[in-house]
């Protein structure tokens, strides 16, 4: 499979939240997956990358140019895809996926994140979105869009839309194991009475 993984690029968060993205990189490659993310060299983003490549991982990442010539780019990916903006680097990035996974992160993540699920929401996106709660990180998140849900804003069913695990060891068992997800989605994108 090809997975797509949203993480930070910061260096001052948790360390766990590091160790969390350097063993899930390390998993995925063990298992044979190409691991495609958003080209960064530092924070979770670097730690992903060296966790696949450690064991002789395929990493693709997908960077900015302006992230380029400011250096950025993880130095000894398998390959680094530069695009002109950030916009094509999300689509790059979900395009062609298998799954997304979706570790703690600032706003960049979450919009990727809320994208994947807006499309996956319309029928657009058919695939696993995990959420790799590390030190609890999504659970707000999670419980907020409980209440979106109860708002009616969004259906009941569109809660089967994620899954949520707290150790890297769940998400590809997750990722198999998720509910399948189909274009009918799009009957019930609108909420209902």
């Amino acid at each position: 499979m090809r997975i797509c993984v949203y993480c930070a690029s910061s260096d001052h968060a948790d360390p766990a939240y590091r160790e969390a993205a350097f063993e899930l990189g390390r998993r995925l490659a063990e298992d044979g997956h190409t691991v495609v993310y958003g080209g960064g060299s530092r924070g979770s983003m670097g730690a992903v990358a060296d966790g696949a490549l450690s064991v002789g991982g395929r990493v693709i990442g997908v960077l900015p140019r302006f992230m380029a010539d400011l250096e950025w780019g993880h130095p000894g990916l398998t390959e680094l895809q530069l695009v002109e903006d950030m916009r094509e680097r999300k689509h790059r990035l979900l395009t062609g996926s298998d799954a997304v996974v979706a570790l703690p992160g600032g706003c960049g993540t979450l919009e990727e994140l809320f994208e994947a699920i807006t499309l996956k929401r319309l029928g657009i996106y058919l695939h696993p979105i995990i959420l790799l709660d590390t030190l609890d990180f999504y659970a707000p998140l999670d419980a907020f869009m409980g209440q979106v849900i109860d708002a009616r804003f969004m259906n009941p069913e569109h809660a089967r839309m994620w899954q949520r695990v707290a150790t890297p060891a769940e998400v590809l068992p997750t990722i198999l194991d998720a509910p399948p997800w189909d274009e009918s989605a799009r009957d019930y994108a609108a909420v209902r009475e």
